[in-house]
C-alpha cells in the first residue's frame, strides 16, 4: 500500500506532538510550511524528514500534491489554511478550536461541502482510553437515563505568551475540550446557554480567564461547567473532573482515574440501597493526536467517517461562542451551529 502523503502547516510547539505519530503510521510528510522558514527547516531536520520547507502553502500544495494537510496554525489562521487546502483538493485534519469565529467555521464547512473534501478537527481528548470507558458505560445505560452532567476545571496555568493577552483564553482555548467532551460522553447537543466570564482578583491574564456556564442540551439534559486557568492549588485534571447523573445512579470521572459510580439496587428506605456501577474493560488504542490521525487515515483507507468531521465539530465550537455571547449580553443565548 502506498504511503499517504501529507503537508504539515505550522512548525510551532504543538508540531512536536504530531510528527512522532505521523512517522509511526508511515505517513510521508512531503512539506512543512510556516511563516518562519527556519522553524520549518528545524522541524524537518529534527524528525529527519524528506520534506520541502516553505512559507507558501498554495505553492507547496501544487508542487507536492499531498493526500491531506495537517493544520497546526493559530486559530486565527485556521480558516484561511483549511480553505486553501480544501480548494487545492486536499483533505484536512486541523487543531482545535475549529475557527476564530462562527462565520469562519461556517465558511470552512461550506468549502468542504463544495469541494467534496473531508475536514475534521482533532479533539484529542476524545481518544483517551479512560474517556472511552465513561462513554461506553453511559451509553449502555448503566446509571439509567442521563439527566445532568457537571464538569469542574481548575488549574493555575502560567503560560506566558498569547494566552495572557486573549479576551477569553479559558473558554476559547481550553473549554472547547470540555464542551466537546460532554457531547462525546452523552450524545447530547447544545440548545442554549447562560454564562458568566470573569477575571479573578490577582489574575495574571488580561482577559476573562474564569467562567461558570449552564448549558441546556437536547432531550432536556443540563450541563453545568465551572472553570478557571487562574486557580492556584488543588488542581483538577486537565480533562476536568466530571459527575454524570442518571435516573438510577451516578458515575464519577475524576483525576483521570477509571470511572466509578453507584446506582440504586433497592426500592425502599430514605436512602435506597446502592450497588457499584459496572464499567467496561479498558481498550488500548492510540490516544491524543495519534488517535485523531488514525481517524483521518481510516477515512483515507476505508472511507470511514471521522467522529469529529466538521459538520459535527461545529456544534462544539458553537458552545464556545454561545457562552462568550451570553456573558457579554448577560442573558440566556440560544445556540445555533
Amino acid at each position: 500500500m502506498a504511503k499517504e502523503r501529507a503537508v504539515v502547516v505550522g512548525a510551532g510547539g504543538i508540531a512536536g506532538a504530531w510528527f512522532p505519530p505521523l512517522k509511526t503510521e508511515g505517513v510521508d510528510v512531503v512539506g512543512v510550511v510556516d511563516l518562519n522558514l527556519e522553524a520549518a527547516r528545524a522541524r524537518i531536520a529534527e524528525f529527519e524528514l524528506e520534506a520541502e520547507a516553505s512559507t507558501d502553502l498554495a505553492a507547496t500544495l501544487k508542487e507536492t500534491a499531498p493526500d491531506f494537510v495537517v493544520d497546526l496554525t493559530v486559530p486565527e489562521a485556521h480558516c484561511e489554511v483549511t480553505c486553501t487546502a480544501l480548494e487545492e483538493g486536499c483533505h484536512v485534519i486541523g487543531e482545535k478550536p475549529m475557527a476564530a469565529s462562527m462565520d469562519e467555521a461556517r465558511r470552512m464547512v461550506e468549502t468542504a461541502e463544495r469541494t467534496g473534501r473531508m475536514y475534521m478537527v482533532s479533539q484529542s481528548r476524545r481518544w483517551d482510553a479512560t474517556h472511552e470507558i465513561a462513554r461506553r458505560s453511559l451509553s449502555a445505560g448503566e446509571v439509567g437515563e442521563l439527566t445532568t452532567a457537571n464538569c469542574d476545571f481548575y488549574i493555575g496555568a502560567h503560560f506566558g505568551g498569547f494566552r495572557d493577552e486573549m479576551d477569553s483564553p479559558l473558554i476559547l482555548d481550553m473549554s472547547i475540550h470540555h464542551f466537546d467532551l460532554v457531547r462525546f460522553f452523552t450524545g447530547r447537543d447544545p440548545v442554549a446557554v447562560y454564562a458568566l466570564e470573569f477575571n479573578p482578583k490577582g489574575s495574571w491574564y488580561k482577559g476573562d480567564v474564569a467562567a461558570s456556564c449552564i448549558f441546556e442540551m437536547t432531550d432536556g439534559f443540563v450541563f453545568t461547567y465551572r472553570g478557571s486557568w487562574c486557580a492556584e492549588g488543588c488542581h483538577t485534571s486537565w480533562n476536568g473532573d466530571w459527575r454524570f447523573i442518571g435516573d438510577r445512579g451516578t458515575l464519577l470521572l475524576e483525576k483521570d482515574q477509571t470511572p466509578w459510580g453507584e446506582r440504586v439496587a433497592g426500592g425502599e428506605g430514605f436512602h435506597r440501597d446502592l450497588e457499584s456501577v459496572p464499567v467496561p474493560e479498558r481498550e488500548n488504542a492510540p490516544g491524543g493526536m495519534h488517535g485523531g490521525l488514525m481517524e483521518m487515515l481510516s477515512f483515507l483507507r476505508e472511507g470511514r467517517q471521522p467522529q469529529t468531521e466538521c459538520h459535527d465539530n461545529i456544534k462544539s465550537l458553537a458552545m464556545v461562542f454561545g457562552a462568550i455571547e451570553s456573558s457579554a449580553k448577560g442573558e440566556r443565548v440560544e445556540i445555533r451551529a
